[in-house]
């Protein structure tokens, strides 16, 4: 129908939109949009997303009277709103079966089994909220197993002290495995998941979930309170995130004429011609890959990889997988010629804010929570700064609440030293000397020592002291010390002042030897005057400030510094640790930095009522606060440079040995019968998933040099598939395995897990190449497959044999251990009756 010339414009607009109706929808009229709920069956909304101009719509809807508007919004309100779901029956399956071999039993043993005995100190830690440290990774995955033990009632109240102690009866044993045993059975479907999302076949997808399922050593480590398994999910959830992300801007895989493609089609349709009909402006300004999904899968992609990086450090190795193949499709990307300059900026942001800022926010707020927690005095206090000890409840706070903020001339003060390390110390004092000749054959001042000491001690109290008056006691109103100031240290008990000359030291003859100055009528006079420097002052005039200030102590007569060597006095030192005056020291370094940690304010001239000063604790108030920056900034910097045990453990072993199995772990043994428990792989899967590797990589090469010639084996579909496949499953194995050869530290086959999983994930890519373009004959695919199931079958029968080992739960004869033993490395426990 055309309108005529002379008709309204109003007429000849409801004409157009009329006309218009198949692809921007139908209008609706108020009263059919009213009587539409009277029983009646519900009026599909038909309709195509996409098509028609956003300002054409804007402009339409801009001439419709408000009253038109609500009662479009009415109708569609007023309609029901039908719900429908896609239930994957293989997922709920794969998860039903992953559950059960991760849950069955899961309370035995109710015994402490391997590292059960480190990570529930931090459970019984949490549960007390008591500061702990860990140098092992972020606090996020201690907090999830703490969670368990929250939800299970766990009063933090057992002795953590051996493997194999017996649990009491207040440990929630099943709640506190309860997460780590979720974690594994999820990432059973989640291997499914991901091989579907990577657009291999339903059996390839399920070969890689069924290897999941029966391979032991993940089992092992899933059913017990540690923390690989948890780090698994969210590396699988990263990259299945990923995966779903990038397809969600992608046509579907499956044909056009496929009806479940077109029934989602259609319903997607409906959906954005309803949002069409009531805000076309925003759905003209919203392309199809910001999507609600596209955001759902980009964010959550963020969320997975700062949940990994927050449960270990080895977390950051699957996180840098994941950017690098965001990189390259972004770079990809941006070489669109079909996108505008606007549409490419608002992709890279998008990323940018998902994949950078979201992390960075997230890891901040795991160590927000951890802090807020844990807000009581505890073991690890020592190795923390002044400032950080007293921001806790009890400990140092108790100790140092109510002190002066500001240092002044007669103030007594003990100094740590901020370095801490080999341990925690303060400057220190006693009435022994130096003795007259070292064991090398050196001579000394025989001055009175002065060391570094580990413990709180009435001799670490020293009084800053004015070199123009004699009194010691702070005046009214004090006279604050700033940067630049020259003071004298007097030792509180001993009244002798801190002196270093042109001796040296005990144990670093470079260095200069620092005492307390005795006068033997020699030609030796007191060096006693040092320039104090604040180190992290905000300007040349900043007062020296309790815990807060960071101050270095310089001697006015050689320039030497105030230094803690580190080294371990002989005997006569009393094993207390050297200080020393540092002449060559162009840099800055923590051993020269002190800080006053207890302060108060010296009132006793009298040398007798100022011991007992000394003794007595402070009494005024002054509340001081850290903030939370500055808190996570000092957490951070020591769980990444605390010295962890790297001593030789028994089950400890080299990377390599981790390929072939060479190696086990005998996590528990029943106390009185054989039954216990190893971690301990499928060899068949371990095997197979290293010879996966092998021919992926040598089948990349051989492809990409044909490639070169221009000689193309798979058609370009295939190719891209395949090389994603390798670039998430392989890359994935290379970048969770290869870092282990750098590193110094103590390693275990439970670090490998991780890797194995990517190479699980590449075994069925490799299989289905093979099957699909290696396989010229009908007959070769079927004798192809055939092996594929008898070599099944095999990784099956070893899972079943293992289980002993697995579960726990089965007490064998030596002789069926000994029948384990397939291996001379292996170390299965037999009893000698």
């Amino acid at each position: 129908m055309r309108p005529s010339p002379s008709a309204p414009a109003g007429a000849a607009n409801r004409a157009s939109s009329r006309a218009e109706g198949g692809s921007e929808g139908r209008a609706v009229s108020p009263p059919r949009a009213a009587g539409a709920c009277n029983g009646r069956r519900p009026r599909r909304i038909r309709g195509v997303a996409g098509r028609g101009s956003g300002s054409a719509g804007t402009r339409r809807n801009a001439r419709c009277p408000p009253s038109l508007l609500f009662y479009k919004m009415l109708g569609f309100l007023q309609r029901p709103v039908v719900v429908t779901a896609d239930i994957n029956l293989n997922i709920v399956a794969l998860t039903a079966v992953g559950l059960l071999s991760r849950l069955w039993r899961l309370a035995y043993p109710r015994a402490v089994v391997f590292d059960e005995v480190y990570y529930g100190q931090y459970i019984s830690f949490y549960m007390k909220r008591i500061f702990f440290l860990d140098g092992s990774g972020p606090p996020f995955g201690h907090m999830l197993l703490a969670l368990g033990g929250y939800l299970g009632g766990f009063d933090g109240n057992f002795l953590w002290n051996r493997i194999g102690a017996e649990y009491s009866s207040n440990v929630p044993v099943w709640s506190l495995r309860l997460l780590p045993a979720l974690a594994g059975a999820l990432s059973v479907p989640m291997a499914y998941q991901i091989l579907w999302e990577l657009r291999f076949s339903h059996c390839a997808a399920m070969g890689a979930a069924l290897l999941m399922l029966i391979e032991n050593a993940l089992i092992t480590q899933s059913r017990l309170m540690l923390l690989e398994s948890v780090l698994i999910f969210f590396n699988l959830l990263a990259v299945l995130s990923y995966l779903k992300f990038s397809n969600s801007q992608k046509h579907s895989r499956v044909p056009p004429a496929d009806p479940e493609r077109a029934r989602r089609r259609v319903a997607s349709a409906c959906i954005r011609a309803v949002l069409g009909e009531l805000f076309p402006a925003l759905l003209s300004a919203l392309p199809r890959p910001f999507s609600p999904s596209w955001w759902f899968w980009l964010a959550l992609t963020g969320v997975a990889c700062s949940c990994a990086v927050g449960i270990k450090y080895m977390g950051v190795f699957t996180y840098l997988l994941v950017l690098g193949v965001a990189g390259v499709h972004a770079w990809h990307l941006i070489g669109d010629q079909t996108l505008s300059n606007v549409c490419v900026l608002c992709h890279l942001l998008a990323r940018a804010v998902a994949l950078l800022v979201i992390p960075v926010i997230m890891y901040l707020l795991f160590f927000y929570v951890h802090l807020v927690l844990l807000c009581r005095s505890g073991p690890h206090d020592q190795i923390m700064s002044s400032a950080f000890q007293a921001s806790l409840e009890g400990g140092l706070a108790r100790i140092t609440q109510g002190q002066p903020l500001e240092v002044a001339y007669g103030s007594q003060v003990t100094l740590r030293n901020v370095f801490g390390k080999p341990v925690p110390c303060w400057l220190h004092s006693h009435q022994n000397t130096y003795p007259m000749i070292y064991e090398n054959g050196r001579g000394s001042s025989h001055q009175q020592q002065v060391t570094c000491y580990p413990f709180k001690d009435v001799n670490n109290w020293w009084i800053v002291k004015d070199p123009g008056r004699h009194q010691l006691v702070v005046n009214d109103p004090p006279r604050p010390v700033r940067h630049g100031d020259v003071v004298q240290l007097v030792h509180g008990m001993t009244t002798r002042f801190l002196n270093t000359h042109d001796v040296a030291a005990p144990l670093s003859p470079h260095s200069q030897e620092v005492s307390c100055y005795i006068d033997y009528n020699i030609s030796m006079p007191a060096q006693n005057l040092w320039r104090l420097e604040i180190v992290n002052r905000e300007s040349s005039t900043d007062v020296w400030k309790t815990i807060l200030s960071e101050v270095r102590f310089v001697h006015v007569n050689t320039s030497a510094i105030l230094k803690l060597s580190g080294a371990h006095l002989p005997d006569w030192g009393f094993r207390q640790l050297e200080v020393v005056g540092e002449k060559l020291s162009p840099g800055y370094h923590e051993s020269m930095v002190w800080n006053v940690e207890e302060h108060r304010y010296g009132k006793s001239q009298e040398q007798k009522e100022r011991e007992v000063e000394l003794h007595s604790p402070t009494q005024m108030d002054l509340s001081r606060n850290l903030s939370f920056m500055a808190r996570f900034s000092e957490l951070q910097w020591r769980m990444l440079t605390v010295r962890s045990d790297d001593s030789e453990h028994k089950y400890s072993s080299t990377p390599l040995d981790w390929v072939t199995l060479d190696t086990n772990i005998a996590y528990w043994l029943h106390p009185t019968t054989s039954a216990q428990i190893h971690l301990l792989g499928n060899i068949v899967i371990w095997a197979s998933a290293s010879l996966a590797t092998v021919v992926y990589t040598l089948l990349l090469f051989w492809y990409l040099l044909r490639r070169r010639r221009n000689i193309c084996d798979l058609p370009e579909d295939s190719w891209l598939r395949w090389v994603l496949a390798g670039a998430l499953c392989a890359g994935g194995w290379a970048v969770n395995y290869l870092p282990f050869f750098m590193m110094e530290k103590t390693l275990f086959l439970y670090h490998y897990l991780p890797a194995l999983t990517f190479q699980i994930l590449l075994l069925p890519v490799v299989l289905q190449h093979v099957s699909d373009h290696l396989c010229r004959s009908q007959l070769q695919r079927s004798l192809f497959s055939a092996l594929v199931v008898a070599w099944y079958s095999c990784a099956c029968h070893v899972f079943n044999t293992l289980c002993p080992l697995t579960y726990g739960d089965k007490s064998l004869s030596p002789s069926e251990l000994r029948a384990l033993r397939w291996k001379d490395s292996w170390d299965i426990l037999i009893r000698k009756h």
